[in-house]
């Protein structure tokens, strides 16, 4: 049977507790610390720009976009998008979010290797994910060698996530030193910019754990470790 007790407890319980609780708690401290304006009234559309000025970067745009949380970087537009909540408010989640991204962007003007491994591998991912996952399924009805090749097609999701990883740790570190660096908070006001970037940054950690829990599990039903072949 495909969706067995083992799937059950080694793979979407765990799953969903990770990746459930990471972003529980990612909505809880952008929930908590929207509810605080910082002194100095930088909105997030003006701490991002603030840090693309100071970096010397003249050909990014920050622009406003839809959705809950949907900020983001897109290095082939250039664009740094700020959602609702964040373009327009002067709260420390809001600034902390936008210097995020403005990380990503001066990552992007520095050529930082990561961020142009994690982008060569986007195409390997997306297949990965699909035909990956659907090749260890099927491959429990064929042969443990097609699980195999299944998984190794599937592990282009893992390399992704780990890749992505340092990606956004390092986006992380920036927004967290250049948010005081640049005047936009004041240095006792960090504590929420950290813990709203900290509770982020779970959520990848958490991406990765359940990818690696599926590979495994399918490995371990196909006989490849952990003993006999489930049948």
């Amino acid at each position: 049977m495909f969706f067995d007790m083992k799937y059950i407890l080694m793979v979407m319980i765990p799953g969903l507790i990770l990746s459930g609780g990471a972003s529980l708690l990612v909505r809880a401290a952008f929930s908590r610390y929207s509810q605080v304006r910082s002194r100095r009234g930088f909105t997030g559309a003006q701490a991002a720009q603030r840090l693309l000025d100071m970096a010397g970067i003249q050909d990014v745009r920050v622009v406003p976009a839809h959705g809950y949380l949907t900020d983001h970087y897109n290095p082939q537009t250039k664009e740094l998008a700020l959602s609702e909540e964040v373009y327009s408010s002067n709260s420390l989640a809001a600034v902390g979010v936008a210097c995020h991204e403005a990380g990503h962007a001066i990552q992007h003007a520095e050529h930082y290797a990561p961020l142009g491994l994690r982008s060569a591998i986007v195409p390997m991912a997306g297949i990965g994910s699909n035909v990956g996952y659907m090749v260890m399924a099927f491959g429990l009805f064929i042969h443990p060698f097609v699980v195999g090749i299944g998984a190794l097609i599937f592990s282009a999701v893992l390399l992704f996530q780990l890749v992505t990883l340092p990606v956004e740790f390092d986006a992380t570190a920036r927004a967290k030193a250049l948010v005081v660096q640049a005047g936009i908070v004041d240095p006792d006001e960090r504590y929420g910019i950290d813990r709203t970037l900290n509770a982020a940054a779970l959520t990848y950690v958490a991406a990765v754990i359940t990818t690696l829990l599926t590979i495994l599990y399918y490995l371990m039903r196909a006989g490849l470790i952990g003993g006999s072949r489930d049948e």
